[in-house]
């Protein structure tokens, strides 16, 4: 069945897409992040059964990814009684191995409803709720959350997009809160091949656009923000303590430190003054 996937996708690709102009109304519409992830799971289901197709879509190498982000998020003070919203929770590669952790409250949001649903399913715990975004909104009240998380998000979105959803963690984010997101940076030399990436698409428009920014745009942001810069770690940086050793699909194995792959930034809402530390 896989065989005739893979055949049926490359007739599509060779000889319908020039027929049909397919190829320039996906150009067109690469910008538009919610039909560009949406486009990209329908073609992986063409390919793939649909439990492949799904964690396919959220980058692969889904039980060692999802433990290692935990563990990125633990060490960057996700408490076990606190209240993470994570912000393209996709097929819940994250939220999974978190389900073990985490006995607070959680939002996991995401433009694919095919992947919001799944990620549901799969975690199953009836006190998360797993929502389909709307826009570049979030759907919880002021100043609930302890957390709010986005890994490969900002990596697709216009940097104007990117701002705006930032100020929009801000405003459900408690004083002390913290936004912690991974991105692109044309400094770190495995980031490269995503640049190429962009390069190959250009006027096909088969992939979601991959975005990039530098340490210097976050702090600029943050302060518009009025937000501070708690860490800042390259992509290729190994600094996250394991809970416990990580096998990769690749064989290869993570037994103490690793990282993510995209560097990860770290913003923190500051604190109230309080009579003890206004000196």
């Amino acid at each position: 069945m896989t065989f005739v996937r893979r055949i049926v996708n490359s007739i599509n690709y060779r000889i319908v897409a020039p027929l049909t102009n397919r190829d320039a109304r996906n150009w067109a519409s690469k910008t538009d992040f919610r039909k560009a992830h949406r486009r990209l799971l329908r073609q992986l289901r063409s390919t793939y059964s649909n439990d492949e197709a799904v964690r396919r879509a959220v980058g692969g190498d889904f039980e060692g990814y999802g433990a290692l982000l935990r563990d990125a998020l633990i060490f960057h003070g996700l408490a076990p009684n606190d209240y993470l919203i994570d912000v393209g929770c996709g097929s819940g590669r994250l939220a999974k191995p978190l389900s073990e952790y985490l006995t607070g409250k959680y939002l996991g949001v995401d433009v694919v409803p095919g992947l919001v649903e799944y990620a549901g399913k799969l975690v199953s715990r009836a006190d998360w709720r797993f929502e389909l975004a709307e826009g570049l909104t979030i759907p919880e009240a002021d100043g609930r959350a302890d957390m709010v998380c986005f890994f490969s998000v900002l990596t697709h979105l216009l940097h104007e997009e990117s701002f705006v959803y930032l100020r929009e963690a801000r405003r459900v984010l408690k004083p002390g809160g913290k936004i912690v997101f991974s991105f692109l940076d044309f400094r770190v030399a495995s980031h490269w091949g995503s640049f190429e990436a962009n390069v190959r698409d250009i006027g096909i428009g088969a992939q979601p656009m991959n975005v990039f920014v530098c340490p210097d745009m976050l702090r600029e942001w943050a302060k518009r923000l009025e937000l501070e810069v708690e860490a800042i770690h390259d992509g290729d940086e190994s600094y996250i303590p394991l809970s416990a050793p990580i096998t990769f699909e690749n064989g290869n194995i993570a037994t103490d430190r690793a990282h993510v792959g995209q560097s990860i930034c770290v913003l923190k809402i500051p604190s109230p003054l309080t009579p003890d530390n206004t000196n």
